[in-house]
């Protein structure tokens, strides 16, 4: 599936199941909320934290899903094109990072 086709399911999905979108500072919100069940995970999992009993059956994928379904929606409500601004964003980071990172000792 492009970025193009995930945007146009979520936006289909939403106005046929899901009734309507919430709106975008409740979008947002949940954003944050779904960021911090991943952030909870990865800490647990991959950081220092110990992983508690009730987070060892969570699935990564699916809490990354939830995260980029969100995101999708905000991009669908606010007009931004997510494949459109990916590439800005490529444009942006080469021109800005083509010698940064190379160049840096810490990466070596």
């Amino acid at each position: 599936m492009t970025i193009d086709e995930a945007q146009a399911k979520v936006d289909e999905w939403i106005k046929t199941i899901g009734v309507r979108y919430f709106n975008e500072l409740t979008n947002m919100t949940i954003l944050t909320e779904e960021v911090g069940e991943l952030a909870r995970i990865m800490s647990r999992r991959y950081g220092e934290q110990s992983e508690k009993e009730s987070d060892k059956d969570k699935d990564l994928g699916d809490e990354m899903a939830d995260v980029l379904w969100v995101l999708i929606c905000l991009a669908n409500q606010t007009g931004v094109n997510l494949t459109e601004a990916l590439e800005k964003n490529f444009e942006k980071k080469t021109a800005r990072d083509s010698d940064r990172h190379i160049s840096n000792d810490k990466l070596k």
